[in-house]
């Protein structure tokens, strides 16, 4: 899920807009938004929670060693993954919406040769991992941060975490919410889900009855307050001063994230920093030689725990 109304490819809409059309889609929503805000919230729920079917992969496959497969239940889902190495700290990896696992595959080998175990897993409702709470083709927030959290629980704390894009907003939703870590670097993060529901209404042509009324369906899907997947508003809030050091990887030309998303993230993160780069877009940056070796630099610096 992007962050900023300057994205024109929010991946829960892709199907939408294909079958009807943006301009039909609107048309629509303008329609229900005035006499049927019900079934209108219903609607943009599904579709703000749809998965697109195929994800991003790049043109010559990341080449990883064989790993060990693993699965664990997350809610209603089977969550499939890979964990490579048998000692060492362990950096797990998180993809993003629409994403799978193999798409952090470049960070793999050097995190091994570094000295590190890797954990990577298929979200629910994505890749090899079974369907989620909200149904087949979808998936939610939470699930993403609550797969983290029980990747942790199996494999042992976290030295580090990469994650990309929606994935790294599941990331620091965990960490705000105590999940011990050491280091985090995560590659065009979304850093407000939920404020992208003003942009996601915008976009299909409705306004506050659908739009408060889709977030109070999403709310009782999930069982947890909206609340609490405001990060800006969390981080104004809470105190922010234990959070682990965290580097920010963004390119200036994102379409799918801008980068005045990561930089807002900088803003509110203490002592974060932010590495711009150019020409990689959101998804090849994932595998660019200079970006992993950078990321896994930082992901190898010896870790310090906030003390609970």
């Amino acid at each position: 899920m992007t962050a900023s109304s300057s994205s024109r490819k929010k991946s829960t809409t892709v199907r939408a807009r294909k079958a009807l059309g943006l301009g039909a889609l609107r048309t629509a929503f303008g329609v229900l938004e005035v006499v049927a805000p019900g079934p209108g919230a219903r609607w943009a729920e599904r579709l703000w929670l749809t998965v697109p079917k195929t994800p991003w992969r790049p043109k010559t496959p990341i080449a990883v060693s064989a790993g060990e497969p693993f699965a664990m239940t997350v809610r209603r889902s089977t969550v499939r993954g890979t964990v490579w190495g048998t000692e060492g700290p362990v950096v797990y990896l998180l993809h993003g919406w629409g994403g799978v696992a193999a798409q952090l595959d470049a960070f793999v080998e050097p995190l091994l040769a570094a000295g590190y175990r890797v954990v990577s897993f298929d979200a629910p409702g994505h890749g090899a991992s079974s369907e989620s709470v909200a149904g087949p083709g979808r998936s939610t927030l939470p699930e993403f941060s609550e797969s983290l959290s029980s990747a942790v629980d199996r494999f042992g704390e976290a030295h580090a975490v990469i994650a990309h894009s929606f994935g790294a907003a599941a990331a620091v939703l965990a960490v705000l919410d105590g999940l011990p870590v050491g280091r985090m670097a995560v590659v065009a993060p979304v850093s407000d889900p939920i404020g992208f529901s003003y942009d996601f209404a915008k976009m299909l042509g409705f306004r506050e009855r659908i739009r408060t009324g889709f977030l109070r369906i999403l709310e009782k899907r999930v069982g947890v307050s909206m609340d609490r997947f405001d990060i800006p508003r969390r981080m104004r809030a809470e105190d922010v001063s234990g959070l682990p050091p965290l580097l920010i990887v963004h390119d200036l030309g994102d379409r799918e994230v801008p980068v005045s998303s990561g930089d807002r993230l900088a803003g509110l993160w203490p002592g974060a920093e932010l590495d711009t780069w150019t020409s990689l877009g959101h998804f090849r940056i994932l595998t660019d030689p200079d970006v992993v070796r950078k990321v896994t630099a930082f992901s190898s610096v010896p870790r310090t725990l906030p003390v609970p």
